[in-house]
């Protein structure tokens, strides 16, 4: 094989490639774009109004010149965005929780997913609903949702089950920072323990921001520390599941078996640990973590623009209780570890 025609006929795919996929994560970006204007101006989750709108928009991912590049924000922007991450990630500030907090929290993850995973059944769901729900409520909400979906092995019901579960958690997450910091108070925890409670049970990042800082600024630091601790927790249970999905779950219908190692997973893991060892100046990371939340918001958009959203309502009143469920097992269960560290 000569190198120069390969090297010549790999450049020239590359406009041709662009070209198809500029339409469609154009689309994607117009949508992300317009869900964080929504959300700056009226006080609404950026990633609900997000997925809203690409569902409104969904013709756009069924036929013509968008489908490719809403397809590639989905996944790729998607990847690329969980990876980013872990720039957020520092393991000096988790040190100075304090150890009892720290495996209070870890706790609270493996509990809750080991808990939706043993409960599935009892709602008429199966192991990958469970896991993909229980997941998103212990660790971070809808970015825990895309993290896990992209090593679940496909079926017709993928996306479904996605969708159902990005709008389930963030529409929980709305009502948990509206109602925690009202429990927090009824229950007379401190700033501290209050600032551990709601990092450590609401699903997504800026809720728990909104829930903290809205009883006090202690209350809010604390509880944007554990969040990102239960963020930190997403590259290993993804990896984990990933090995024991790929050696112990039936094949897929389309044959493809998730990578034994995700990139993004890797990605997110590098990116952390050069973060904790201060090998990344602060306006690059402060820079990354803005692409970050960009990219997933024009992924999540990408996904409702591929819904079908008489699908994702057939799912049914057991998914919701399932979903509930289980945060309130994770509610409940880092209240009583809080009293028990008291």
């Amino acid at each position: 094989m000569n190198p120069a025609i390969t090297i010549s006929e790999f450049f020239g795919t590359v406009p041709k490639r662009t070209t198809e996929l500029f339409p469609g994560v154009i689309m994607a970006v117009i949508v992300a774009m317009t869900a964080q204007f929504l959300a700056d101006h009226y006080e609404a989750p950026a990633m609900l109004m997000a997925l809203l709108l690409g569902i409104a928009v969904a013709f756009l991912g069924d036929e013509g010149k968008t489908v490719d590049g809403i397809s590639f924000a989905a996944r790729t922007v998607l990847r690329i965005g969980i990876a980013f991450l872990g720039v957020r990630i520092s393991f000096d500030l988790m040190a100075g929780l304090g150890l009892g907090v720290v495996l209070l929290v870890i706790a609270g993850v493996l509990a809750t997913i080991g808990f939706g995973l043993m409960i599935s059944r009892l709602f008429g769901h199966g192991w990958r609903f469970a896991f993909l729900t229980a997941g998103s409520v212990a660790i971070c909400g809808a970015s825990a949702a895309m993290a896990i979906s992209a090593i679940l092995p496909k079926d017709d019901k993928s996306e479904q089950r996605l969708i159902f579960t990005v709008l389930g958690v963030t529409v929980l997450s709305t009502v948990a920072m509206i109602a925690y910091p009202i429990l927090v108070t009824r229950l007379g925890l401190d700033e501290t323990a209050g600032g551990i409670f709601l990092g450590a049970t609401i699903h997504d990042v800026a809720q728990v921001v909104g829930a903290g800082f809205s009883v006090s600024e202690n209350a809010g630091d604390t509880a944007t520390l554990v969040k990102l601790m239960r963020v930190s927790m997403l590259a290993p249970v993804v990896l984990v599941a990933a090995i024991l999905i790929r050696s112990f779950a039936d094949s897929p219908e389309d044959g493809k078996r998730p990578p034994l190692l995700p990139f993004f997973v890797v990605g997110f893991l590098v990116l952390a640990t050069l973060n904790s060892l201060g090998l990344i100046p602060d306006a690059i990371a402060d820079l990354m973590s803005q692409a970050s939340r960009w990219m997933l918001l024009v992924a999540i958009a990408a996904v409702g623009m591929k819904t079908n959203l008489k699908r994702v309502l057939a799912v049914g009143g057991p998914a919701i209780a399932l979903l509930v469920t289980e945060t309130i097992f994770i509610a409940g269960l880092i209240l009583a570890g809080i009293y028990y560290l008291a």
